[in-house]
């Protein structure tokens, strides 16, 4: 079978494929032949250094992907020919994050999806309904469940509550899409007019462009009659925190996804303590979680988006389409049509 490693870091013109012997089956696992692979943000910073934490080179990446189990070991309660998505977590099945969960990591300590075949515990992937194509099911386990997740928690949003998103990533679209499908109100930031037309077409009640309106947290307030939103999906990170505190409601939660905004700021604490916000880490999300928002795609008919889809042949061209940025949904690569 066809492989991609990243042989080193530095850039995509490490992503090399390899051929590699087909795995097999060993108790309580399955085969999936890979049908569909989504990238994430972290798939591009891992190769060129800008994410966080360590990583060894070597590895397969990836860890969103869709495909049809083509093997079933001894004790997994799957058949052939079922439909699966994977867990971002492989072993994160529910309650808190395991101590593990940063080292079991796709593309970190585990090799990850960009590869024709893979064994993986039956633990590792949810079913996909019928009505879910391998590319919709591939955009869910990170960025759906992130948006999921960010909506859910300790104080769900409800219906008539206010959410603000932040750009048109894949997490920030689920989640002015699962918003919207709860009967939430969503205010979202662009600096793209025809972005703000298409995130309206998605729901967004209001759109602010950041860049013309550097104090978009001030008018996010100020759509709320001054009172403030319930939730902000925080996805930028340091660049972005101090306009969603100045936008957050008091006691509200301002949920904390990533670091697309890698501006070097630090954080007021007078204005962290005058907000009174609650902060929250999101880390994807455990497997229950997973199998919730399939459903609410699959039964609400949420249509993911996406921007592109790469064959797999140009695999490395989506990296770099997804690192070059001006994105509107998610980046696929797909096995669909691939001939051995």
């Amino acid at each position: 079978m066809r492989t991609y490693r990243f042989d080193a870091f530095g850039g995509f013109d490490h992503l090399n494929r390899h051929d590699e012997p087909e795995p097999t089956a060993r108790p309580g696992e399955v085969v999936v032949r890979v049908r569909a692979v989504s990238l994430n943000f972290r798939d591009v910073a891992i190769p060129t250094g800008r994410h966080p934490a360590p990583h060894d080179p070597g590895m397969v990446p990836t860890s969103d992907a869709a495909g049809e189990v083509v093997e079933v070991g001894e004790g997994a309660p799957f058949a052939v020919g079922d439909r699966v998505v994977s867990a971002f977590h492989p072993r994160w099945f529910g309650g808190r994050p395991p101590a593990s969960l940063a080292l079991d990591q796709y593309g970190r300590g585990r090799d990850g999806w960009l590869t024709e075949y893979k064994a993986v515990s039956a633990e590792s992937v949810v079913p996909l309904p019928d009505s879910v194509s391998y590319t919709d099911g591939a955009t869910l386990p990170c960025a759906a469940l992130t948006a999921w997740t960010c909506l859910g928690g300790p104080d769900p949003v409800r219906a008539g509550q206010t959410v603000l998103t932040l750009g048109s990533g894949g997490v920030s679209l689920f989640a002015v899409q699962l918003a919207k499908a709860g009967g939430a109100q969503v205010v979202a930031t662009t600096s793209s007019p025809a972005k703000a037309e298409r995130l309206k077409h998605l729901g967004a009640d209001h759109v602010i462009d950041y860049r013309a309106t550097p104090d978009w947290g001030r008018v996010a307030r100020e759509l709320t009659g001054g009172a403030g939103v319930d939730r902000v999906v925080e996805v930028g990170g340091p660049g972005t925190l101090s306009q969603s505190l100045t936008a957050i409601a008091a006691g509200s939660e301002v949920a904390l996804v990533g670091f697309l905004d890698g501006s070097a700021t630090t954080i007021d604490f007078g204005e962290l303590f005058r907000s009174s916000a609650h902060l929250r880490q999101v880390r994807v999300g455990d497997r229950a979680g997973l199998v919730e928002v399939v459903a609410a795609v699959a039964r609400g008919g949420i249509a993911p988006v996406v921007d592109s889809v790469f064959e797999f042949a140009d695999a490395p061209a989506a990296f770099r389409h997804l690192d070059a940025g001006d994105l509107f949904g998610k980046v696929i690569v797909s096995l669909e049509n691939n001939i051995r």
